[in-house]
């Protein structure tokens, strides 16, 4: 079996406002902001979500990261962490398509 090379893939997430109002919700829960905090480090650094999200994409030259190139300079930097949004997040926001999406949180220093 062959690899299949992907040369285009629409990257573009739109996502209804109620399903938006509720992962935007879930991902500003203080329980899951403080758990993510303790795994970045075991100072607990305070995190922020930046209400940025965005949909992984296929490995490319164009995108060595795996993800929309806008998005590399937060995946460079010591100030952010990216994380892929849990299932059960997607579940209850009603989100189906896209199937998975990673959501950007800025540290507090």
């Amino acid at each position: 079996m062959g690899l299949k090379i992907i040369e285009s893939f629409d990257a573009n997430v739109t996502l209804a406002p109620e399903a938006k109002e509720t992962l935007f919700k879930l991902l500003n829960n203080l329980e899951f902001v403080k758990q993510i905090s303790q795994k970045v480090s075991d100072k607990n650094i305070p995190i922020q979500f930046t209400k940025l999200i965005f949909q992984p994409v296929p490995y490319s030259s164009q995108t060595p990261k795996g993800m929309p190139s806008e998005f590399e300079k937060y995946h460079n930097s010591d100030e952010y962490i990216i994380i892929n949004v849990p299932p059960n997040f997607m579940f209850r926001a009603k989100i189906f398509q896209p199937s998975r999406l990673c959501a950007i949180y800025r540290l507090i220093k």
